[in-house]
């Protein structure tokens, strides 16, 4: 284990000024962050899932590009070392990547495997600590970096060392090999602590207040992404943190502007990001077994308003709404015919977040009345997904009607699964000074035109 140990008076500037520094943390409390890393995570995923297959030992072997085949219109995910000698990087098109190493095995990626995965350890971080964060995105640069707030956990798990060896037997079982592990007091140092680390599995402790001094002997070139300032840092002879935060704060600003001061508070081992912790999205599931099993639909429709209504005073107790909802039939194969499914499985996704029972029973009944069961149903299950806060609507005050946009799109959503959703639309206007006519609208399917999805009808939308 590799301990950074450093006594930091204060600086002479720190102690002339009245004011904090930026990005100064206030009050007493000290932060303490473990990062744990695992390099090339996608790829040490993929390569762990074929070992633990039933071809274990037909993992190829040389150049191996991950993210899909050259032919497709995808970009790296990850590549492992030989192919990274032959100039293939993350996020380069995958046609390039073949250019560069036409001999490289490609390989097809599994997001939503690698995703669960990290979910599962995050999962398991959260039984050491309340706060974990991490991304959970394959595609993200920072995948494979899980952050863990150890502070104030000694007394429950014994000193860091401790806490750290329990960790990483827990997360043992689910991410392939030791982890780089790095502990600091921002997660900037705490991050080059672990990146530093000579060792994988043996952590690298920056002591409390000794960021500073332990960046001290890094090159320059750590502070920042952009590669315009690194090259002007090397060109003005700052290649060390130490000479970068021996600079006044306002010269880099006027430099570099916004970026420079995040450059000075990293050097000088200033917190710039709060620690966010990951919450996982809220599920709520509530299923309910059927003796007898029920034919018809209108039985069916009574104990989907019981499962909708107990699970929607559940979201008005917590002050949540839902974004879809998944009912999840299992049928009775005593008179199903030959080759009928044993199964049935109805995902929809609400025009808006709601929290009320009637509205999501309406819209899946819809559903069952197109898409009926084959069989007699044995149990019913409803699932909430998407669940977070629920937000107000801020509604026009001379207005008396203004919330029927609202209740608008519930009715066009049962429509459309009435009688299709082609036959269901709205208009959006894209420019209405177009010259053309036709050029300044566009048709749009219900639910659509929105990145979150939850865009409201408006009435003189709807043709």
């Amino acid at each position: 284990m590799r301990r950074a140990v450093v006594e930091t008076p204060a600086s002479s500037a720190s102690r002339s000024s009245p004011m904090p520094p930026p990005f100064s943390s206030q009050g007493p409390t000290i932060v303490r962050l473990l990062h744990l890393l695992w390099p090339h995570l996608p790829l040490r995923l993929t390569r762990a899932r074929a070992q633990s297959g039933p071809d274990s030992g037909s993992f190829p072997t040389g150049p191996l590009v991950l993210g899909g085949q050259p032919w497709t219109d995808g970009t790296v995910l990850d590549a492992s070392p030989t192919a990274r000698e032959l100039g293939v990087r993350r996020g380069m098109p995958l046609g390039s990547a073949h250019r560069l190493a036409p001999e490289a095995t490609f390989l097809d990626p599994d997001l939503a495997a690698d995703t669960a995965t990290v979910e599962r350890a995050l999962e398991a971080l959260a039984a050491f600590s309340p706060g974990v964060a991490g991304t959970v995105d394959p595609a993200d640069p920072a995948f494979g970096l899980l952050e863990v707030q150890v502070d104030g956990l000694d007394r429950l798990w014994g000193p860091e060392p401790v806490l750290v060896e329990r960790i990483v037997g827990a997360l043992a079982p689910i991410l392939p090999g030791p982890p780089r592990i790095g502990i600091a007091g921002t997660r900037f140092a705490a991050t080059t602590a672990a990146g530093a680390a000579a060792v994988a599995g043996q952590p690298w402790i920056v002591e409390p207040s000794g960021e500073a001094a332990f960046l001290a002997p890094f090159p320059a070139a750590l502070l920042t992404p952009d590669p315009e300032i690194r090259a002007r840092l090397t060109r003005f002879g700052l290649r060390q943190v130490a000479a970068v935060a021996a600079l006044p704060r306002s010269s880099l600003v006027a430099r570099f502007g916004a970026e420079g001061e995040r450059v000075h508070a990293r050097a000088n081992g200033q917190e710039i990001v709060a620690f966010q912790p990951h919450r996982t999205p809220e599920r709520l599931v509530l299923g309910l077994g059927l003796e007898p099993p029920i034919e018809d639909l209108e039985p069916l429709r009574f104990v989907l308003h019981r499962l909708a209504g107990t699970l929607a005073d559940q979201l008005l107790a917590r002050g949540a709404a839902a974004g879809r909802v998944e009912l999840r039939l299992a049928l009775d194969p005593a008179f199903a015919r030959h080759g009928t499914p044993l199964s049935l499985a109805i995902d929809q996704r609400f025009p808006e977040p709601t929290a009320e029972g009637e509205a999501i029973e309406r819209l899946l009944f819809a559903r069952l009345e197109r898409e009926p069961p084959q069989s007699a149903v044995a149990r019913l299950e409803l699932e909430l997904g998407e669940v977070g806060p629920a937000t107000g609507q801020q509604l026009a005050l001379f207005v008396p009607q203004a919330a029927r946009a609202a209740r608008l799109g519930w009715q066009l959503a049962r429509l459309a699964l009435a009688f299709g959703e082609d036959r269901i639309g709205r208009v959006e206007l894209t420019d209405p000074e177009a010259v053309l006519p036709e050029a300044r609208w566009r048709r749009l399917a219900i639910g659509s035109g929105s990145e979150d999805g939850f865009r409201p009808l408006v009435p003189g939308g709807v043709r």
